[in-house]
């Protein structure tokens, strides 16, 4: 089974210069917990929910101020919708990650995550995959 035939394809973005405010709320619209961040639907980061607890809110930032760049990964994980599913797993546990973002020919083409995966597959490799990440 190839990623293109679990990810999400209707990837919800932000740009680095969104607020954390609507990045959150966002999130909160569409029941995600992470969003790509894109320039020209290139991706330059990510922006998860963790991020905006950790580096936004704790810090007391506000987040209506913030702005997405300040707080996003800059580096990402990515994979092609031709990569294998396993690699995907493999990849997630390398980089403890639950979610990567998906290119075609440099492009944002969808968004893929241990749960999307989960939902197509039930065995041993699921669960080590989420133990591998959740590893500190």
């Amino acid at each position: 089974m190839q990623v293109k035939d679990v990810m999400s394809q209707n990837v919800i973005t932000v740009t680095q210069d969104d607020t954390v405010s609507n990045a959150a709320k966002l999130m909160n619209q569409h029941n995600i917990g992470a969003v790509p961040v894109v320039v020209n639907n290139n991706i330059c980061g990510i922006v998860t929910d963790r991020d905006i607890v950790l580096r936004c809110v704790a810090s007391g930032k506000s987040p209506d101020n913030c702005k997405v760049s300040d707080i996003m990964t800059s580096s990402t994980a990515c994979v092609t919708p031709t990569h294998s599913v396993s690699d995907a797993i493999k990849l997630m546990s390398t980089e403890q990650v639950r979610r990567l973002p998906v290119l075609e020919n440099g492009k944002l083409s969808g968004f893929v995550s241990l749960a999307d995966i989960a939902r197509t597959r039930n065995n041993p490799e699921i669960a080590q995959a989420l133990s591998e990440i959740s590893m500190p």
